[in-house]
């Protein structure tokens, strides 16, 4: 039997609301509104809420110009007024869920963003919690705020409600049948998880391999390349400072914290995790004793590092590797500056750096420069000029024989 509720999903006359608007709530919110739904953003940030109703963007996979036709054509409005999401038919919650020092879920904004949603509930209202977490965290944790006002159900909990939400996914895809139904939020949940823990678990492993590969004096680059003209069965992974953003480094700890509640260590997984963190501090050592077959000190010494996003072509620095990277070089006496045309300061130990323009790089007169994120670097330039190159992610489009690579 289709509902009302059915009818509007599959009309796109439906309201869709989308609480955070970051780098995964923006995207969504804009990908609705330009298939036909009247969509409304909540943030709790004013200086994101007024820029993007002038039509600015504050995130770089959304165009400002993309902002301002779905403003201009009211069918995007961002507000930080929570009676403004009453009308919503559909509310997606997309808010950081980041762990704390002591690698424990901090799930403080999901349960804020769920308070907001318990507001404005209502019957026939679909609410899917968006954000990655542990399997586990729509029902035990979300599914109560929700039913504390009488009324029961979150999609996914039932058949009907992961029909109503499959319905309204397939809106985005060109191909509905991508759009994948599982039996429950904890599959869901789960599925995302190991994606990410895949990935992170492999990096891991390609990782320790580089650290082998140094001493044993061979290019574990061309041994990647070399093992990827199999034409099955393998699948190529990088090694680097480790990975950063807010999905592959907190994953694995949000499943490994979940594990523990039933008495389980996820040994294979945390110990990738820990090979992943340890990456950062590797790459000090390399740099160290770079410098040192310089007769150079690395107290004291000039570096300049090569990017601070987490990674190339964007101004996201959450758990950004290459700005842990400074900060260990930084307390280790080195005098640190950076360049990243996407992210024009940084806080570095309490002090805010600005960054270098791309043309200052070839000029430089640091001792060193580390090339911690890929980009267009001038390395040919300093080559040159006989700086010593660390590059720590495979910079392509230069001979690797004018640095040093991981």
């Amino acid at each position: 039997m289709t509902t009302a509720l059915e009818q509007r999903l599959r009309s796109r006359e439906a309201a869709v609301g989308v609480i955070g608007l970051g780098y995964v709530g923006l995207p969504l919110a804009v990908s609705f509104a330009e298939v036909g739904f009247s969509v409304v953003g909540f943030d709790v940030s004013d200086l994101a809420v007024n820029g993007l109703n002038a039509g600015r963007s504050h995130i770089d996979d959304i165009s400002s110009e993309r902002v301002a036709s779905l403003i201009s054509r009211r069918a995007f409005r961002a507000t930080n007024d929570v009676t403004d999401l009453r009308a919503c038919d559909a509310i997606f919650i997309c808010v950081p869920t980041p762990f704390d020092k002591l690698k424990t879920p901090d799930l403080s904004y999901v349960e804020a963003a769920t308070r907001t949603v318990a507001k404005v509930l209502r019957a026939e209202m679909l609410v899917i919690l968006q954000s990655t977490t542990y399997p586990g965290t729509t029902t035990e944790f979300v599914r109560p705020i929700l039913e504390e006002g009488g009324l029961v159900a979150v999609g996914g909990l039932s058949a009907r409600c992961t029909e109503l939400a499959a319905v309204l996914l397939e809106s985005l895809m060109e191909d509905a049948s991508l759009v994948r139904r599982v039996e429950s939020p904890e599959v869901a949940e789960m599925a995302k998880l190991l994606e990410n823990t895949y990935r992170a678990v492999n990096i891991a492993l390609v990782n320790e391999l580089a650290q082998l590969c140094y001493e044993m004096e061979i290019d574990v680059w061309n041994v990647i390349a070399a093992a990827g003209t199999k034409p099955f069965g393998f699948q190529a992974f990088y090694p680097g400072i480790g990975p950063g953003g807010h999905c592959i480094p907190v994953d694995p700890f949000y499943l490994a914290w979940k594990a523990r509640e039933f008495n389980f260590q996820t040994r294979f997984i945390e110990l990738a995790a820990d090979i992943n963190d340890d990456m950062a501090s590797y790459a000090v050592q390399r740099i160290q004793a770079l410098l040192n077959a310089r007769s150079v000190s690395l107290r004291g010494a000039k570096i300049l590092c090569l990017g601070a996003a987490f990674k190339r072509g964007v101004s996201d620095v959450r758990n950004s590797r290459a700005i842990h990277v400074m900060e260990l070089l930084r307390a280790s006496g080195a005098a640190v500056s950076y360049c990243d045309p996407h992210v024009p300061s940084i806080c570095l130990a309490g002090e805010t750096l600005t960054s270098l323009s791309v043309d200052a790089v070839a000029t430089t007169d640091a001792d060193l420069v580390a090339v911690l994120v890929g980009g267009e670097w001038p390395l040919t330039q300093l080559a040159a000029r006989s700086i010593a190159v660390f590059d720590a992610v495979n910079a392509g489009g230069q001979p690797a024989s004018l640095r040093e690579r991981l």
